[in-house]
Protein backbone atom coordinates (compact mmCIF):
# COMPACT_ATOMS: atom_id res chain seq x y z
CA UNK A 1 0.00 0.00 0.00
CA UNK A 2 2.82 2.34 0.94
CA UNK A 3 4.48 1.42 -2.35
CA UNK A 4 1.39 2.65 -4.49
CA UNK A 5 1.29 5.97 -2.77
CA UNK A 6 4.64 6.93 -3.84
CA UNK A 7 4.13 5.77 -6.85
CA UNK A 8 1.08 8.09 -7.24
CA UNK A 9 2.52 11.14 -5.48
CA UNK A 10 5.70 10.72 -7.85
CA UNK A 11 3.38 10.37 -10.81
CA UNK A 12 1.06 13.59 -9.53
CA UNK A 13 4.26 15.64 -9.19
CA UNK A 14 5.18 14.75 -12.51
CA UNK A 15 2.35 15.72 -14.32
CA UNK A 16 1.75 19.19 -12.07
CA UNK A 17 5.79 19.71 -12.97
CA UNK A 18 4.41 18.77 -16.60
CA UNK A 19 1.80 20.57 -16.62
CA UNK A 20 3.42 24.18 -15.45
CA UNK A 21 5.96 23.51 -18.36
CA UNK A 22 3.58 23.62 -20.65
CA UNK A 23 1.92 26.82 -19.59
CA UNK A 24 5.38 28.07 -19.45
CA UNK A 25 6.22 27.52 -22.93
CA UNK A 26 2.88 29.76 -24.11
CA UNK A 27 3.80 32.78 -21.69
CA UNK A 28 5.44 36.01 -24.36
CA UNK A 29 7.68 38.06 -22.32
CA UNK A 30 10.26 40.27 -23.57
CA UNK A 31 10.45 39.26 -26.60
CA UNK A 32 13.19 39.72 -28.98
CA UNK A 33 13.32 40.34 -32.47
CA UNK A 34 15.18 36.86 -33.24
CA UNK A 35 11.96 34.86 -31.17
CA UNK A 36 9.62 36.31 -33.57
CA UNK A 37 8.92 35.34 -37.51
CA UNK A 38 8.10 38.47 -39.36
CA UNK A 39 4.87 38.70 -42.19
CA UNK A 40 3.54 41.21 -44.06
CA UNK A 41 0.07 41.09 -44.77
CA UNK A 42 -2.84 43.27 -45.82
CA UNK A 43 -5.15 44.24 -42.66
CA UNK A 44 -8.91 43.93 -43.31
CA UNK A 45 -11.05 44.34 -39.77
CA UNK A 46 -9.94 45.69 -36.41
CA UNK A 47 -11.98 45.13 -33.62
CA UNK A 48 -11.66 45.23 -29.89
CA UNK A 49 -11.11 41.64 -28.23
CA UNK A 50 -11.24 39.99 -24.81
CA UNK A 51 -9.25 41.30 -22.20
CA UNK A 52 -8.88 45.18 -23.96
CA UNK A 53 -7.50 43.14 -26.87
CA UNK A 54 -6.94 44.76 -30.39
CA UNK A 55 -7.29 42.21 -33.26
CA UNK A 56 -6.13 42.47 -36.48
CA UNK A 57 -7.68 40.28 -39.51
CA UNK A 58 -6.55 40.12 -42.89
CA UNK A 59 -8.24 38.89 -46.22
CA UNK A 60 -7.22 35.06 -45.38
CA UNK A 61 -9.16 35.01 -42.83
CA UNK A 62 -6.15 35.34 -40.45
CA UNK A 63 -6.21 37.32 -37.06
CA UNK A 64 -3.35 38.44 -35.21
CA UNK A 65 -3.66 40.47 -32.06
CA UNK A 66 -2.18 43.32 -29.67
CA UNK A 67 -2.45 42.23 -26.07
CA UNK A 68 -4.17 44.56 -23.55
CA UNK A 69 -3.43 46.86 -26.75
CA UNK A 70 -6.68 49.58 -25.51
CA UNK A 71 -4.38 49.23 -22.18
CA UNK A 72 -1.31 50.47 -23.26
CA UNK A 73 -2.78 53.78 -24.87
CA UNK A 74 -3.64 52.18 -28.70
CA UNK A 75 -6.69 53.48 -29.84
CA UNK A 76 -9.35 51.53 -32.60
CA UNK A 77 -10.26 54.51 -34.48
CA UNK A 78 -6.43 56.13 -34.91
CA UNK A 79 -5.64 52.52 -36.01
CA UNK A 80 -8.08 52.39 -38.21
CA UNK A 81 -7.43 55.39 -40.13
CA UNK A 82 -3.62 54.40 -40.13
CA UNK A 83 -3.62 50.57 -40.92
CA UNK A 84 -6.89 49.29 -42.34
CA UNK A 85 -6.99 48.25 -45.65
CA UNK A 86 -2.78 48.73 -45.90
CA UNK A 87 -0.04 46.30 -45.80
CA UNK A 88 1.48 46.56 -42.62
CA UNK A 89 4.47 44.20 -41.59
CA UNK A 90 4.18 42.19 -38.31
CA UNK A 91 6.51 40.76 -36.20
CA UNK A 92 4.91 37.71 -34.29
CA UNK A 93 6.10 35.78 -31.57
CA UNK A 94 6.97 32.47 -32.17
CA UNK A 95 5.38 29.72 -29.43
CA UNK A 96 6.28 26.60 -28.38
CA UNK A 97 3.31 24.19 -29.88
CA UNK A 98 2.72 26.68 -32.31
CA UNK A 99 -0.69 29.25 -33.12
CA UNK A 100 -3.54 28.44 -31.08
CA UNK A 101 -6.32 30.77 -32.35
CA UNK A 102 -4.14 33.84 -33.27
CA UNK A 103 -0.91 35.49 -33.65
CA UNK A 104 0.50 37.67 -30.83
CA UNK A 105 1.81 40.82 -32.26
CA UNK A 106 5.18 42.48 -30.80
CA UNK A 107 5.34 44.81 -33.15
CA UNK A 108 3.34 46.45 -35.86
CA UNK A 109 4.80 48.69 -39.19
CA UNK A 110 3.08 50.92 -41.58
CA UNK A 111 5.05 52.22 -44.62
CA UNK A 112 8.39 51.66 -42.01
CA UNK A 113 6.74 53.09 -39.35
CA UNK A 114 6.48 51.63 -36.74
CA UNK A 115 2.80 51.94 -34.69
CA UNK A 116 3.41 49.33 -31.73
CA UNK A 117 6.18 47.54 -30.20
CA UNK A 118 7.31 45.52 -27.38
CA UNK A 119 11.10 45.37 -28.22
Amino acid sequence: MKKVLIYFTTVALFAVAGAILLLKSFTISNPEPEDCKEVTVKITDILEGSSHDIVFKDNDFSSFYINRGLERGLNLDSLKTKVLNKTVTLHLAKVMGGRLTSDHICQLKVNGDTLFTEF
